[in-house]
């Protein structure tokens, strides 16, 4: 349940083949530390880059933020994606929404972000793939970073369990 399905250094390491390959055809984004440093109003050339690549390869995509409707409208803004804020992960309620927007069934999504208690969580209870990225930066609330200790743990386990998947850029 805690443990990600996959970790990745960060997105630009999951590819639209790699998704592809393992039957993904719509995939939940997070945004903060997951495809911009927390706080960034909007996503950059890099980020839109990878979200088209993810979009030509025929994957949908939708960006679930647990931040308020501004913020998230502000950032998705050139995107072209579904957007929702206050997604309340990790309850599954953008999952569903995927499932009844494009028809797909659960082990045919997949949840990226950077946050075990929120994001893989949201995966797990939805029965979704969970692909677990490193936060892009430690810039966050006392409550995040309170989160991020007790995250430590789970991943240094998931890491030993999973060390031979890592290639060594990712180590």
């Amino acid at each position: 349940m805690f443990y990600p399905s996959r970790h990745f250094k960060n997105i630009y390491f999951i590819t639209p083949e790699y998704l592809k390959e393992r039957g993904i055809s719509a995939v939940v984004l997070d945004i903060d530390n997951t495809l911009a440093p927390y706080g960034t109003a909007t996503p950059g050339d890099d980020v839109k880059a990878w979200i088209s690549g993810i979009k030509d390869a025929g994957i949908n995509i939708v960006i679930a933020s647990n931040n308020k409707r501004d913020r998230v409208e502000l950032f998705c803004k050139d995107l072209d994606v579904i957007q929702m804020y206050n997604s309340k992960k990790p309850l599954p309620t953008c999952i569903k929404r995927i499932y009844k927007e494009f028809g797909t069934k659960p082990e045919n999504v997949a949840v990226i972000g950077d946050q075990i208690f929120t994001d893989v969580l949201c995966a797990s209870f939805g029965g979704a793939v969970s692909l677990h990225v490193t936060p892009i930066n430690d810039s966050e609330s006392k409550l995040i970073k309170f989160k991020r200790l007790l995250e430590k743990p789970i991943l240094s386990s998931y890491r030993k369990r999973h060390r031979d998947e890592f290639t060594e850029e990712e180590k």
